[in-house]
Formats: C-alpha cells, structure tokens, sequence
C-alpha cells in the first residue's frame, strides 16, 4: 500500500511536468489572443466593429423615432390649443377691465397731429371748428382730426412733467428721489380724483354724453402742457415769468376745455350758443364751466413749489 501510495505520488510527479506543458501550451495560446498586439490593425476594423455596434442601435432608435412622431405631433397640436384658448381668455378678461382696443385709438397720432394740437392748448382763440369728426358713426383717429381726444400728449405731458419737476428741484438742491416720487404719486392722485369728481357729476346730473372715462382723463391730461410751459418760463426767467406764462395758459385751457365739452355736455341748441332755459341745461352748464375753472387751479397748486 506504501509502495502504491509512493509510487502514485512518484507518478504523479513524474506526470506533474508534463501536465504543466499541456497546460502551458494552452494558456500560451489564450495569452496570445488575449495579450495579441492590435496597434497593427487598420482603421477599417475599428470602422466595422463600430459599425456593427451602431448599426443595431440606429435602426432601433430610428424605429422609436417612427414611433414617436404621432405621439409629439398630438401633443404639439394639443399644446398650441391649450395656449389659444389661454390667450382668448386673458384677452376677454383684459378688455373688461383695460380695453385694449379703444387705447389703440387714443394712441393713434402723428407729429403733425402733436403739433398742431399742442398749438391749439397753448392758443386756442382762432379755432373755430371744435366738432369731432365721424365715419359711419365711429369718431376718425386722432391723426385726421385735431379735435380728437388723445392719451399721447397728456401720457408724455405727464413724465415730461416729473422730470422737468425733478429739474427744478435740483437746481433749487432739493432733489431727492423720495420727494420726486411724491411729486409725481401726487399729481397721479390729483388726475384720479378729478376724473371721479367729474363722473360723479355726470352721474348726478344724470347727463347723457358720449363722454367715456379715457375721454375724461385725456382732457384733464391736457393741462400738463400749461404746466410744463410754466416751470420752463420760471427756470429760464424767474418767477414773474412764471406767473405771466401760467396766466396765459390757464387762460388757454378754460377756453379750450368750454369749446371742448359744451358740444359733449350741453345740448344741440345750447352747444350752438342759443339761450336755452331749463334746470337741467343751467346745470350742465355749471358742470362745464366747473370742470373748465377747475384746470388752472390743479396748474398753480401742482407748479407753484418748484419756483423759488
């Protein structure tokens, strides 16, 4: 039993190297696929191995892309609906509160329209057509008819202003942005509260015009003119300046805003000039020379504490 266990262990020694050989050879040939030198190869195995890795994916992505396509279709189309329909809404709910539409005819006006309306406010003593024209029952535009009211020149007669208000005030070393925001929330506040005195009026006179709120806040926008002129003169000449060219101004839009508002106000034969008797004519009359004395007041009080 030793001899046997001796002897297979001397045979499996024995065996042992030759063993080693056959192994040896076969791993000799696996380090020679695994360890192969590859720096020899062409780039046209390299383009071929990547081609048959691409070729699969591309023909895959191509048919998720034939697939897609309906998908992203349906969701654009269904997208573009969803914000139609949020901008019809927003538009409806806008016209009730700001109408758009009706800004756009404010707005339309030109530089010949601008300067001939602001010599009308500045000298309106030769005028003698103040009727607004019409086309098919809807007023013209601005731009055709100088008689029309407009958001342009009281919207820039406004900031021209705070910032002719701000200059003042910085020639006087009073300027401070605190103070120039209270000038222009101010005469902001002014503007509103006249608008609203001016329909409640209407209201309690129980006037029927065509008068609409933007037409109300148009003229009383017109006085920023007049005010502007005034400051200008005071800073360029002084005080007396100040008084004389406001006076004229004043003078100017009382005119104005009676020519204006009698045809909107009064009736056909009392906008003629016709003596007409009545309640309800005296009052609408009052209503417009109040509305008319009311501008130079708004003028002095909002001018009067630039000019030192």
């Amino acid at each position: 039993m030793d001899y046997t266990a001796t002897q297979s262990g001397f045979r499996q020694r024995k065996l042992q190297p030759h063993m080693r050989q056959r192994n040896s050879s076969v791993d000799g040939t696996d380090d020679s696929h695994v360890f192969e030198d590859t720096s020899r190869v062409g780039p046209g195995s390299h383009g071929a191995f990547r081609n048959q890795q691409a070729g699969p994916q591309t023909g895959e992505f191509s048919g998720q892309s034939i697939l897609s396509d309906p998908m992203s279709n349906l969701a654009m189309a269904y997208g573009s609906s969803l914000a139609s329909q949020g901008r019809e809404m927003v538009d409806k709910n806008l016209d009730r509160f700001i109408p758009i539409s009706k800004l756009k005819y404010y707005f339309a006006v030109d530089t010949v329209y601008v300067g001939k309306k602001l010599g009308l406010l500045v000298f309106p003593y030769m005028h003698n057509n103040w009727e607004v024209s019409y086309q098919q029952d809807t007023p013209v535009a601005p731009r055709f008819d100088v008689n029309a009211p407009d958001l342009y020149i009281p919207a820039m007669g406004f900031i021209t202003y705070i910032l002719v208000a701000g200059l003042a005030l910085g020639t006087q070393n009073r300027f401070s942005p605190e103070l120039l925001g209270v000038q222009a929330s101010s005469a902001l506040v002014w503007l509103i509260m006249e608008v609203l005195a001016v329909l409640l009026s209407l209201y309690l006179v129980t006037v029927n015009t065509d008068l609409t709120t933007i037409d109300l806040v148009a003229f009383s926008g017109y006085k920023y003119v007049g005010m502007i002129v005034g400051v200008i003169a005071g800073l360029l000449f002084g005080r007396p300046a100040y008084y004389l060219s406001l006076l004229w101004c004043c003078v100017a839009i009382v005119v104005f805003m009676i020519r204006t508002l009698r045809l909107k106000l009064l009736s056909e034969a009392a906008a003629e000039g016709r003596l007409v008797r009545g309640a309800r004519n005296q009052l609408r009359m009052y209503l417009t020379m109040s509305i008319a004395a009311a501008q130079p007041i708004f003028m002095f009080w909002l001018t009067y504490h630039l000019i030192r």
